[in-house]
């Protein structure tokens, strides 16, 4: 009888104190949670979109001209059109459209905008410019015929806010197209992708947006989807924008 007091006793002056301790390291784990979570690195803050921007330019623009120019081509940009390239990058794209139209490019780093700034004034492209940020658009609805995303849309922080975006600027029936890469659904290909996706953002971009979910939180019309080849690890995806016209 005398042990059971005891013990009871004990538990009385140390339980308050135990529980104190555990409800402090509770507090102290879920800190330190939040810490990383807002010190994860996104994909666009890559050190390889500002102190490499140059060597971006000279090693990715070799790498993704060829498609961006087959893609460009194959929308057969009519005389006067206006364009958005929403992250223009470098200006990687810059050579394949046509000087017929009108393009105005966005990107979220500003190291990317000084390299397509320098191409555009190189080669005296009265027909393109360049400006800052792809979330927040300045301008007015229906401004332009054409929304282009070439490597983009796993870079952004908010894929899905900028293709709401997209469309707000594009005019009624005009066209959004999209080039990515996408994780695919396979069952051990897909989670293992997406299990790199801490290390991908570090290079400047990630591998969790699976492409399906992401068109239909993204409410886009698909007109087309395809690969350039049956190897390609990209899918281009074309859209018109449905929404009704203003008329004034």
């Amino acid at each position: 009888m005398q042990l059971r007091k005891n013990f009871r006793e004990r538990v009385k002056r140390t339980l308050p104190k135990k529980l104190k301790e555990l409800r402090s390291r509770k507090k102290r784990i879920r800190s330190i949670e939040q810490r990383r979570r807002r010190k994860r690195v996104q994909a666009h803050e890559s050190r390889l979109y500002s102190e490499y921007a140059l060597l971006y330019d000279k090693t990715f623009g070799k790498i993704f001209y060829d498609r961006i120019k087959q893609v460009i081509g194959s929308l057969k940009i009519p005389r006067g059109a206006r364009v958005l390239e929403l992250g223009v990058g470098t200006g990687i794209s810059s050579p394949a459209y046509p000087n017929h139209c009108q393009v105005v490019g966005i990107d979220l780093a500003a190291d990317m905008l000084v390299q397509a700034r320098a191409k555009i004034a190189k080669n005296k492209w009265s027909h393109l410019q360049v400006i800052m940020d792809a979330l927040n658009l300045t301008f007015a609805d229906n401004s332009f015929d054409y929304v282009t995303a070439f490597h983009t849309v796993t870079v952004v922080p908010d894929p899905v806010r900028m293709l709401a975006e997209a469309k707000r600027v594009c005019r009624p029936g005009g066209k959004i197209v999209i080039v990515n890469h996408f994780t695919t659904d396979l069952p051990i290909i897909g989670p293992l992708t997406e299990a790199l996706d801490p290390v991908t953002r570090r290079l400047g971009w990630g591998t969790k947006l699976r492409l399906e979910p992401f068109l239909e939180a993204a409410d886009f019309n698909v007109e087309e989807m395809y690969k350039l080849s049956k190897l390609s690890l990209y899918t281009v995806v074309v859209g018109a924008n449905q929404k009704q016209s203003i008329t004034g």
